[in-house]
């Protein structure tokens, strides 16, 4: 199965499936897997990148133990809403994992999510060190909650 609409999460989530937010790196993977009820974004830790067949393994090894049923994926589409090569590598990584795994992705326009991520976390005054640390997987984490808040008034009836 490998993109769909954010429509279609609903019913591919029922039973109790969660949904993980990834935040794609040259280096790292950032990680994020909601709660059961799809209200919060919990971050995982990052998974240093190695290689795609050892990064999969880990990547699909941790979705299984949270119980995912399917991964939004940060799109990091320019500010004139373009797509250039970091955009590009993310639907390959998503083709990719389509032939390992029968997860679907929703693909998630993740502008500025770093941006925004970085400043709060200079806000809690962490060091340039620890940001570095944790800033893809909080990066993972609000990419996976704009969606989940997009379900939420999807839910409601909500148009946005």
């Amino acid at each position: 199965m490998a993109v769909i609409s954010i429509e279609a999460l609903p019913e591919l989530l029922a039973g109790g499936k969660t949904l993980a937010g990834l935040d794609l790196g040259d280096k790292t993977i950032g990680v994020a897997v909601s709660d059961r009820g799809l209200s919060f974004a919990h971050p995982r830790p990052v998974i240093l990148r190695k290689k795609f067949s050892l990064d999969a393994a880990r990547l699909l090894a941790q979705l299984e133990k949270d119980n995912v049923g399917a991964i939004v994926l940060g799109l990091p589409v320019n500010m004139d809403g373009s797509e250039g090569p970091r955009a590009q590598k993310s639907r390959a990584f998503a083709r990719n994992m389509a032939t390992l795994s029968d997860l679907p992705f929703v693909l998630w326009d993740e502008r500025l999510s770093t941006v925004a991520v970085e400043r709060t976390l200079i806000e809690m005054d962490f060091s340039r060190k620890k940001r570095a640390g944790k800033i893809d997987s909080a990066a993972a984490a609000f990419i996976l909650q704009g969606a989940l808040d997009r379900l939420q008034s999807l839910d409601r009836g909500d148009l946005r």
